[in-house]
């Protein structure tokens, strides 16, 4: 248990902001502690969004989380692009969560592989072993995972000092202006929902490069790379470009051109990755092709199949 009294510079603050300024804990986990009656302030339950006063007593009581436990999947849908003793790069299907998530009723990542006889064992929760880069669930295409202690440190450095690089292609509402160009905003969390990510201030830096590979009527398909690598940071920065992903309802997007396209997710796949092998330190490249349904609303826009009307 953690107790405190508020200090001068967080008075007036919404609790689960600035408590989690004070308590080193995540915004999104500390508003978790709240819902669950986890977080007391002067004697009573925390609401997320009350206003915090100067000398207030805190309680913060969060028992250990229980280990989610892995249990094999079976899933044809994804497909194994290489692997080795160090690392496993595959092709993620929509509809596939990137590690198991409390809430989330569906298969993952890592219990797709170990239902394939392929495990990740490395520190940390069991359900994030191996995991160094995360996919949105509705996001399709490439993601690597490591296999060992090792490699998986040296990843997660990679990626945190910006050597990987990450292409993907997405289809944005209307034309871009310039047709290519870089969106440089910071990112933070949404005030109103805590599952939603904005464009704010006081956000983190975020760096998203794109270039424009074809124009429809209506639409565009843009190829993107990523200097940071924020939750939904391609969908937030154009949806604040106004020009949200098509099938991105989340962020923007018109679900009626969805529905003609015969989108259940937004547009968005991960074609390409490159880094230097954690072990060998040799440059290895990989690609994937659309799948079906993203394939198929393109010919549709490609062949003028809908009205934008």
């Amino acid at each position: 248990m953690s107790i405190f009294t508020v200090p001068e510079e967080l008075n007036g603050q919404r609790a689960d902001s600035g408590l989690s300024k004070i308590s080193g804990m995540s915004r999104a986990k500390l508003a978790e502690a709240i819902e669950a009656g986890q977080v007391v302030i002067s004697g009573k339950p925390a609401i997320k969004s009350q206003k915090l006063v100067e000398g207030q007593l805190v309680e913060i009581n969060i028992s250990e989380p229980t280990p989610i436990k892995l249990t094999p999947v079976s899933d044809s849908r994804l497909r194994v692009i290489y692997e080795d003793e160090a690392i496993v790069v595959i092709d993620k299907p929509a509809g596939v969560v990137s590690h198991p998530t409390v809430g989330f009723v569906g298969p993952s990542v890592p219990e797709i592989l170990l239902g394939l006889g392929i495990e990740l064992s490395t520190s940390g929760a069991s359900e994030r072993q191996g995991v160094v880069q995360r996919l949105d669930v509705g996001t399709s295409g490439l993601m690597t995972l490591a296999k060992n202690e090792k490699s998986y440190s040296v990843l997660k450095q990679m990626f945190r000092d910006r050597e990987v690089n990450k292409i993907y292609h997405a289809i944005v509402q209307g034309h871009l202006d310039p047709s290519s160009g870089t969106i440089d905003s910071p990112i933070g969390r949404s005030a109103k929902h805590e599952y939603k990510f904005r464009v704010a201030a006081n956000g983190k830096p975020s760096v998203t490069h794109y270039d424009t590979l074809e124009v429809f009527a209506g639409a565009t398909l843009v190829s993107v790379g990523l200097e940071t690598g924020r939750t939904h940071q391609i969908r937030v920065h154009f949806d604040a470009f106004r020009h949200p992903l098509v099938g991105d309802d989340l962020y923007g997007a018109n679900p009626k051109i969805a529905a003609k396209l015969g989108l259940s997710r937004q547009w968005l796949h991960a074609v390409g990755l490159s880094f230097r092998h954690p072990m060998s330190g040799n440059l290895v490249s990989f690609e994937s092709e659309y799948p079906e349904d993203l394939e198929s609303s393109l010919e549709i826009l490609r062949t003028g199949g809908i009205s934008f009307d």
